[in-house]
């Protein structure tokens, strides 16, 4: 998995599996754009992307493998997902 980190007027842990970088998907009026930019930064094993959901607050996590990580680790359920061209996301903000 890819993780990138986004430091700015608020912080965003985007996580996204390794294989969907650089596609877009379309289902109705809804596009799921997985470009380099947001998403392409470390890559991280499962047991450090746990660690890293222990600590963010605000994710946007794309792809099977991915959002599979975030239901174990507890921060989204299986209600939080949506699907796009076949490809689950979920993205969560805690205050």
């Amino acid at each position: 998995m890819y993780v990138k980190i986004h430091k700015g007027s608020t912080i965003v842990l985007a996580i996204c599996d390794e294989n969907l970088i650089g596609k877009k998907f379309e289902e109705g009026d809804l596009c799921l754009d997985v470009n380099e930019a947001f998403y392409k930064g470390e890559k991280k094993t499962k047991e450090e992307v746990l660690e890293l959901l222990k600590e963010y607050k605000n994710v946007n996590i794309v792809g099977e493998e991915s959002v599979k990580v975030g239901i174990e680790s507890g921060v989204i359920s299986k209600d939080s997902i949506i699907t796009i061209g076949g490809i689950p996301h979920a993205q969560f903000f805690v205050l």
